[in-house]
């Protein structure tokens, strides 16, 4: 079954691959805030323009970008849909007991687009190296030594039940039960997901004594050491002054 690993393309070559893990999580996390902190539609617009040239420096495939922002998008979607629908101004359609305000489709968008930029950022922010090293990035940057164990984990085991559940769901439908909207369907699946956790809390039993036996101790061991270089400042230097650009032309638009 497909698994979305983030890091699937960590092996390509590129500007971003190079980049020193520590460098580039605290260069894009400014760009993200400033992204974020972002209330004109057109800025939004340069955000997203340049997290899309981004993308395309990183040589992440578009097709497996895309394939991750779908779910993305869904939610997105609910945001465009209520909100021309609930926030008060200038109704620009009216039908009926409906009516679309221009100050809620504007606002709508502006999140819609900060979203996706946001979520673009991400790929040459994280996929660009492998997890655990951006995990030591973090590690290096002094994050709480629990929290990234907690995130090391849950990324790691996401993986594991997806495919457990596809498994018993295969058992499943190898006994000839298929999905329908009853109360049937639900049933089946309630007892499949509460198998789940029961498997889930086994599992966690069998990880830590593997764990444990390996030398275990609540640190990440990783034999991989970061050097800086002057690209390394120099491409920081370059992502930090857009981040700043935009909280700049922020403040005077």
């Amino acid at each position: 079954m497909h698994l979305p690993e983030i890091d699937k393309y960590a092996g390509l070559n590129s500007v971003f691959h190079s980049w020193d893990p520590r460098l580039k999580i605290i260069s894009f996390s400014f760009l993200i805030v400033s992204v974020a902190l972002v209330s004109n539609f057109l800025l939004a617009c340069l955000g997203l323009a340049i997290a899309i040239i981004f993308v395309f420096v990183s040589k992440i495939p578009l097709t497996f970008v895309l394939r991750q922002l779908k779910w993305v998008m869904f939610f997105i979607l609910f945001f465009l849909v209520v909100m021309p629908l609930t926030v008060s101004g200038d109704k620009i359609v009216i039908f009926n007991f409906i009516a679309i305000s221009l100050k809620g489709l504007k606002l709508a968008l502006l999140i819609a687009v900060r979203a996706i930029t946001i979520c673009l950022l991400i790929f040459p922010m994280f996929g660009t190296a492998k997890f655990h090293k951006s995990l030591k990035a973090l590690q290096k940057l002094k994050l709480p030594n629990k929290l990234i164990q907690i995130i090391m984990f849950t990324y790691r085991y996401i993986f594991v039940f997806m495919e457990e559940f596809g498994k018993m769901f295969t058992a499943a439908r190898a006994r000839l039960f298929k999905e329908r909207t009853n109360i049937f369907t639900l049933k089946i699946i309630s007892n499949l997901t509460g198998m789940l956790f029961i498997r889930g809390f086994e599992r966690t039993q069998g990880v830590y004594h593997a764990m444990a036996s390996r030398g275990y101790d609540g640190d990440m061991k990783d034999l991989d050491e970061f050097k800086l270089c002057t690209k390394d400042f120099i491409i920081s230097l370059f992502v930090v002054t857009l981040a700043v650009i935009l909280n700049l032309a922020r403040l005077i638009l």
